[in-house]
């Protein structure tokens, strides 16, 4: 089965940085998409950011010019670079990758990590 794991997550001060990290592992043939969502208490889980195996990213409006996400294909890992913090910023990050688990498989799959806290103080 595939497992996805997030890491990185912490405190930091408005206008800090902080790095995440999701590692994917388990049965993988191919990955597609990756995308980081985050969610905050009573609130939506909402999309931040996403790149596909080719490259491509995308990222929300709200965190354009300050979040860079990337890949590490040969290690099945994506991160994302948080630059510019801001306490709007704080929830719980959430890895998720659309995966085709084997070659034969006919449909991809989206898998979600547990969730790492990131916490940006004033």
């Amino acid at each position: 089965q595939v497992q996805l794991v997030e890491s990185g997550g912490g405190l930091v001060q408005a206008g800090g940085s902080l790095r995440l990290s999701c590692a994917a592992s388990g049965s993988i043939f191919s990955i597609y998409v990756m995308y980081w969502y985050r969610q905050a208490p009573g609130k939506q889980r909402d999309f931040v950011a996403s790149i596909t195996s080719g490259g491509s990213t995308n990222y929300a409006d709200s965190v354009k010019g300050r979040f860079t996400i990337s890949r590490d294909n040969a290690e099945n890992t994506v991160y994302l670079q948080m630059n510019s913090l801001k306490p709007e910023d704080t929830a719980v990050y959430y890895c998720n990758g659309e995966i085709q688990p084997i070659a034969t498989a006919k449909n991809r799959y989206s898998y979600w990590g547990q969730g790492t806290q990131v916490t940006v103080s004033s």
